[in-house]
């Protein structure tokens, strides 16, 4: 579980958030439970290292405050529509049996193992985040398919994947499919073995030869040059009359 210090902040006022950000800090809020909403700033060097992780929004964080460790759940990042800088960041306190709704990824594992995709089968990909409600304290980092053995024309439903029993998908009530391998657009034909190949080759020389041997084929000179001939000799059976 990663941790940030953090810092709590007084200020609020657009001009005041604006300085605080100049100096490498992002403000930022705890809220939930039955406590106080909590407004701090944290480093925003420290932060973007967090979000360029993977499941940063799926990934229970340690704020150390003031020396007091709190578990939140980050649930919003705001960035600047220029900089794409991050702006604020909001997150939700984490207490122990309190459900919540949170998209966690879905983890595809073991490529290399699928006679499908060895076939040139094709991965489709329906959801790549399956939305969830759990207890914060079991909220599962991803979800993992095995392609392990799979093969051209199976699929992936939420039921494939085993879950906690206080882990459920919010969609209730049908089977809603997250992948499928499907056939390619273009199968590949097996590659000939040498012995067909060769035996090939023999066949059009063979067929080159026997076509050298026969009548050759008329070219337009020589049926220009017989026409002329015809007008000629009839003109000379006419003077002998």
């Amino acid at each position: 579980m990663n941790s940030i210090d953090a810092n709590i902040r007084e200020n609020s006022s657009k001009g005041q958030l604006n300085t605080l950000r100049k100096n490498g800090s992002v403000p930022a809020i705890i809220y939930g439970g039955k406590e106080k909403n909590q407004k701090i700033s944290i480093s925003k060097k420290f932060l973007k290292t967090l979000i360029e992780a993977e499941n940063f929004l799926s990934s229970i964080i340690t704020i150390n405050l003031d020396g007091k460790p709190q578990n939140v759940l980050p649930r919003e990042v705001k960035y600047h529509i220029i900089s794409d800088e991050p702006t604020h960041v909001d997150f939700l306190r984490v207490l122990p049996g309190v459900k919540i709704k949170i998209e966690v990824p879905v983890n595809f594992i073991n490529h290399e193992n699928s006679p499908g995709l060895k076939r040139g089968g094709v991965l489709n990909i329906v959801r790549r985040k399956v939305e969830l409600k759990c207890p914060s304290e079991k909220i599962p980092e991803s979800l993992t398919i095995n392609l392990d053995g799979v093969d051209i024309g199976e699929s992936f439903k939420i039921s494939s994947i085993k879950l906690d029993p206080e882990v459920t998908p919010t969609i209730q009530g049908r089977e809603f499919v997250i992948a499928t391998l499907a056939a390619p657009t273009v199968m590949k034909e097996p590659e000939k073995p040498a012995e067909a190949e060769a035996a090939e080759g023999e066949e059009g020389a063979e067929g080159a030869e026997a076509a050298g041997d026969g009548d050759k084929p008329t070219t337009d000179a020589e049926k220009k040059e017989g026409e002329d001939k015809k007008p000629a000799e009839k003109k000379s059976s006419e003077e002998k009359k």
